[in-house]
């Protein structure tokens, strides 16, 4: 627990380093391990060869009858040829012509495998390990021909000692290596995390390195997801200011109308100022259910998926000939509110008359409610959907409205997938149409 916990203490760019170190201390160790034993098999497989070439040329000579006791060969290589009877007949110079190098049981297995074999020289006056090969000649004649590997021994024992120094070296600089380069990933996440550290109310921005990396994405990403809080924060602050403001005025007049009937009882209409009282009330009573709706659309919570028949909800506001087929996935408490939304705000501005129709258009039902009022101009239509966004013109003579329906109308038909937009009513007549298309589960059409 002691040394996890030291090791989850360390910085990032230490543990990073240490692991990429253990790594290739693992991998260059093993390098040199394999490169040694290698280099080591290679070189001996090559006396082999050269050693399995000699004793055939002395084959070749004892063969022939052309060995006269003494063998003349160009490189070091030892060679005894032994006869039927045990007993040396030749030899190259220098080696023992009384005890051969392989005998009895040795010179069987090595003549019946056909492989070299190792052997050590020194019982024979030789330098160091041997690499011993035998052939049959004729005659019952046996060659035997070795060569020392010293030299090789000498070169592996090098070769390890200079690995030895160098690996660790090469560890170092390695290692010395992958801190910089960790160091200069990590500066611009550094500077990510300064950054987000000096965040205040004015500057809500990290700063961006240049290269376009992953740490360029991950600043981008966190800036916009900045923006889009920052965004957010905003609405929040702008719906309490206005929503303090929507409060204000009919608390104020609920309390005027009781302190003026609370100073003056005896001249009092006490039925219409009970009257008064309950309009604000019912006022402040749509603010807040209006209120409780967005906050439920803005907290994102899943809307209940059921069918929900559209003809049977414009029907209750007046609609004929609705075509069937018009089946939605929703919450259909949540879909008869925005008719209704849009059906009294288009009640509150009409002059005559207040028009809802239903059709089926390929794969979405169309919702349109239209009036005969005096409309809303093009570059107002979008405002509109705003909360507490009300028009400085002839819409917004109303008995009260908070600004919030069609807020609430927006929210809910985007929860559902669908889209709410206004348009001039048709024919060229006065008016306004609101146009809801939401996707169809089924038509009979």
């Amino acid at each position: 627990m002691g040394v996890r916990h030291w090791w989850t203490q360390r910085s990032l760019r230490f543990r990073l380093t240490a692991v990429a170190s253990a790594a290739l201390a693992l991998a260059l160790a093993g390098a040199a391990y394999v490169f040694v034993g290698v280099l080591g098999r290679s070189l001996i497989a090559q006396i082999d060869d050269e050693v399995y070439q000699r004793a055939r040329e002395v084959v070749a000579l004892s063969d022939a009858d052309r060995l006269d006791g003494r063998v003349i060969l160009p490189d070091s290589t030892v060679v005894q040829v032994v006869g039927a009877n045990g007993r040396i007949e030749a030899a190259t110079p220098g080696t023992d012509r009384l005890v051969p190098l392989l005998s009895g049981e040795r010179l069987a297995d090595a003549l019946a495998r056909g492989e070299p074999r190792h052997l050590d020289g020194r019982g024979y006056g030789l330098p160091g390990a041997l690499r011993v090969r035998a052939l049959r000649a004729d005659g019952g004649k046996t060659v035997i021909a070795a060569r020392s590997i010293a030299e090789i021994e000498g070169s592996l024992r090098t070769t390890g000692h200079v690995l030895l120094v160098g690996t660790p070296l090469l560890l170092v600089l390695l290692a010395l290596a992958t801190w910089g380069v960790v160091g200069g990933t990590l500066r611009p996440i550094a500077a990510l995390r300064r950054g987000a550290a000096a965040i205040s109310g004015s500057d809500r921005r990290l700063p961006v390195p240049a290269s376009r990396d992953e740490v360029h994405a991950l600043a981008t990403t966190l800036n916009d997801m900045l923006a889009r809080l920052e965004a957010a924060d905003a609405r929040q602050r702008a719906l309490i200011s206005d929503a303090a403001h929507e409060l204000r005025s009919p608390l104020a007049s609920i309390r005027l109308q009781l302190e003026v009937a609370l100073n003056h009882p005896e001249g009092q209409d006490w039925p219409e100022t009970a009257e008064g009282v309950l309009e604000d009330t019912l006022r402040l009573t749509r603010l807040a259910e209006g209120l409780l709706a967005l906050a439920r659309l803005d907290e994102g919570r899943p809307i209940r998926r059921e069918p929900v028949d559209l003809a049977e909800l414009v029907a209750e506001h007046g609609a004929t000939g609705t075509p069937p087929g018009a089946v939605v996935l929703g919450d259909a408490l949540d879909l008869r509110r925005v008719l209704t939304n849009l059906v009294d705000n288009a009640a509150r501005h009409a002059t005559s008359k207040v028009e809802v129709a239903l059709r089926v258009d390929g794969d979405a039902a169309e919702v349109t409610v239209t009036d005969d009022g005096p409309g809303i101009p093009p570059a107002d239509r979008e405002r509109v959907f705003d909360r507490f966004t009300r028009l400085d013109d002839a819409r917004s003579r109303d008995d009260g409205g908070a600004g919030l329906g069609l807020a609430i109308v927006r929210e809910t038909v985007r929860a559902h997938g669908g889209t709410v937009h206004l348009t001039d009513a048709p024919d060229g007549g006065k008016g306004l149409r609101a146009i809801v298309r939401l996707p169809i589960i089924q038509s009979n059409d």
